[in-house]
């Protein structure tokens, strides 16, 4: 195991005084803002025709859904209802963000830290409650198949 002793001095001898120690609740916040300066640029990105199809299509969803007023899955219920808040939304902007070019994701994030607020999206709102209809009818549908 000869040279691995050196390997970690020099990793533990690194200057880290260049980078600011932040702490949980700093990060989470920094972590916040850039999730929200990403969902304003992909709303600009859904807009744009220079913005591939795909990238496109999924930044409509994703946008949609984050600006939504309704959530797929209710906050009130234990654990799951954060789920989607948690998970789902931000899998969704990493998803659309990998497929738009870097090139224009760097333009829609400037013009996105300019922009000051975007709409609640009622489309998005109109797409969760058709959602929620067709799970219930589905499920009352199954119901009743059941106990005839």
């Amino acid at each position: 195991m000869g040279p691995r002793p050196a390997r970690f001095f020099r990793w533990a001898a690194r200057d880290d005084r260049k980078r600011p120690h932040l702490s949980i609740k700093e990060k989470v916040r920094t972590w916040a803002r850039a999730i929200k300066i990403d969902v304003a640029a992909l709303y600009i990105a859904a807009r744009d025709r220079r913005t591939p199809l795909l990238a496109k299509a999924v930044s409509v969803v994703v946008v949609a859904y984050a600006l939504s007023p309704i959530d797929l899955i209710p906050d009130f219920i234990p654990v799951i209802g954060y789920l989607d808040d948690l998970l789902i939304v931000p899998l969704g902007i990493l998803l659309a963000v990998r497929l738009v070019p870097a090139s224009l994701m760097a333009e829609f994030r400037a013009l996105a830290k300019g922009s000051e607020r975007l709409p609640k999206s009622l489309a998005g709102a109109v797409a969760i409650i058709c959602i929620w209809l067709v799970a219930m009818t589905a499920a009352g549908w199954w119901g009743y198949q059941k106990l005839r």
